[in-house]
């Protein structure tokens, strides 16, 4: 069926109603952390390190485990007849497959868009990851370092945070299901997950999770532009440069959400990845374009041929708390609310488009991305040893963008490109995660502009405030995320054995397949999943809200 693009929502607006209890304890929370942080930084920070290492040597494995499940169930499934139904129901898209794939990639890749891409296969290259053991070229070495980066970016990242998470959220709210984190948890608890405190919790916590993950990246935005601004012009890399740098940021995002999914989010989106295109074309012509191509498919090849291994090593556990376990427990803690987001914006496409562009197609163009950057530094790196292991070494990983454009020709519109690219990438996942946010404390309807824009205000001021006590806070507040990460993977985990039976009840019901005796498609069971008619589970949450 032709696709067609639609300005307006496939169904109609709902008045909003708030779940004060998500909001305020989530809100309380975050605050009782900042205050703690502040008042008490050594002990926070030590209790936070010791509950990160725990939380990676208990739950990594299973993250492992889970992510790798999540991606081989939706690669299978896309290839299913039944993954020609649609999500939502309708064959008609509210957004256009460009503004689509724009709004997912721009928002999961803030994190690492600029700096991580760039860096970490800098830092695999001067360790190198225990998997691979000593490599007896240099040329091993970056093939090894890219490999690795595209382990922590790669096909397993992309599965957990927009696959069949997204699919169970989708037919959940077709049935009546509010598009919250709960909703999750519908193929086990069916619509009593509305009103039990389990779906509190889960709310809460997945709200946490990606309160800490969106808070750390503006931080770390602060510190690593003015790193930047400061090389460039000499202004005193300080809290001022800081504070400003995070406060435009925050305008930005407030703004943006403020004007609703269908214009400043999208906007910002396409300009993010028109930018990158464009940031990617410069690298790859200024530097060393037929190096860096080698490189990707060498160190791609690796990744395919040793997906397993590298997916599910266990050897060195202190280096996997560090890296691997690190960026899957970020994404784990992601996951719910990127379920949530996904399914908002993905009405009319079909469930294999939506598999295999978040499964396959997002993550390939990752790992380009990746190679074009720390590709490009591996080879100013080899052609001039020390000039950016050495930045990174003693500048850490700000130092690395700013080590590689300075070894480009057109060296200064090339650093502010990047400086503007990253700023726009963290924006973007800050105005959707404020969205995605504030859909999760909003017990029926869309969230109130009111509402999206205040979380945005309210990660900016986290941020700052935790800036202002030096790069631990903010980096004590990135480990809060695996730790979150912990009850949050089990969120996830009802999608791997439900997102099949529901993809093939829509396909019946879509008339997408026959099912076997023509019979009709069957009634989802009481007490697990039973539909829910869309007024009944507005009442019941909203009655929910006001008792808890």
């Amino acid at each position: 069926m032709p696709e067609r693009s639609s300005a307006a929502s496939p169904q109609p607006a709902r008045p909003s109603a708030p779940d004060r209890p998500v909001a305020f304890i989530s809100i309380g929370v975050l605050a009782m952390f900042i205050l703690l942080a502040l008042v008490f930084r050594d002990a926070v920070t030590s209790g936070i390190d010791t509950a990160f290492a725990a939380s990676s040597e208990w739950f990594g494995g299973y993250w492992q485990l889970l992510l790798l499940a999540t991606f081989l169930a939706a690669v299978v499934l896309a290839f299913t007849p039944y993954a020609r139904a649609r999500m939502g129901g309708t064959a008609t898209v509210e957004y256009s497959r460009f503004k689509w794939l724009a709004m997912i990639m721009s928002t999961l890749l803030a994190g690492g868009g600029v700096f991580w891409a760039a860096a970490e296969p800098v830092a695999h290259y001067l360790d190198e990851p225990p998997h691979f053991g000593a490599a007896a070229t240099a040329q091993e070495r970056v093939t090894n370092a890219l490999a690795q980066s595209f382990v922590d970016w790669g096909f397993l990242a992309w599965a957990i945070l927009g696959t069949l998470g997204a699919v169970v959220m989708s037919h959940a709210h077709s049935k009546g299901m509010p598009l919250r984190p709960r909703t999750l948890l519908y193929p086990v608890m069916g619509k009593r997950i509305l009103t039990s405190w389990v779906g509190t919790v889960a709310d809460i916590v997945s709200v946490l999770a990606v309160v800490a993950g969106t808070v750390g990246p503006i931080g770390f935005l602060g510190l690593q532009v003015s790193y930047g601004i400061s090389v460039l012009t000499g202004i005193p890399d300080g809290y001022p440069m800081q504070l400003t740098i995070i406060a435009v940021l925050t305008g930005m995002a407030a703004l943006s959400v403020s004007s609703g999914l269908g214009r400043g989010i999208q906007i910002l989106s396409r300009v993010n990845i028109w930018m990158a295109l464009i940031l990617m074309a410069a690298v790859l012509l200024l530097g060393s374009a037929g190096y860096v191509l080698r490189a990707w498919a060498g160190g791609f090849a690796t990744y395919v041929t040793d997906f397993f291994s590298l997916s599910l090593y266990q050897g060195d556990q202190a280096w996997l708390s560090g890296w691997t376990v690190f960026f899957f427990g970020w994404f784990v803690g992601y996951a719910p609310l990127m379920s949530v987001f996904v399914a908002r914006i993905s009405h009319g496409r079909t469930v294999r488009d939506l598999l295999l562009s978040n499964a396959v197609l997002a993550p390939v163009v990752t790992t380009l991305w990746f190679a074009v950057l720390g590709g490009t530094g591996l080879a100013l790196e080899l052609r001039n040893p020390g000039s950016v292991t050495g930045a990174y070494a003693s500048d850490g990983v700000p130092a690395v963008v700013m080590s590689i454009s300075a070894q480009l020709p057109l060296s200064l519109p090339v650093t502010v490109f990047f400086l503007v690219l990253t700023t726009m990438f963290v924006t973007t996942t800050t105005d959707s995660m404020s969205f995605a946010i504030a859909q999760s404390c909003t017990a029926s309807g869309e969230p109130s502009t009111r509402l999206r824009a205040t979380w945005a205000v309210v990660m900016g001021i986290a941020a700052a405030v935790l800036i202002s006590i030096g790069d631990g806070g903010i980096g004590a507040l990135q480990s809060v995320i695996v730790i979150t990460a912990a009850p949050v993977g089990f969120l996830m985990l009802p999608s791997v054995f439900a997102a099949p039976v529901f993809v093939r009840r829509m396909a019946i019901e879509q008339g997408v397949v026959t099912p076997r005796g023509g019979a009709a498609a069957p009634a989802e069971a009481e007490g697990s999943a039973e539909p829910v008619p869309e007024a009944d589970a507005s009442a019941a949450q909203s009655s929910a809200s006001r008792s808890i």
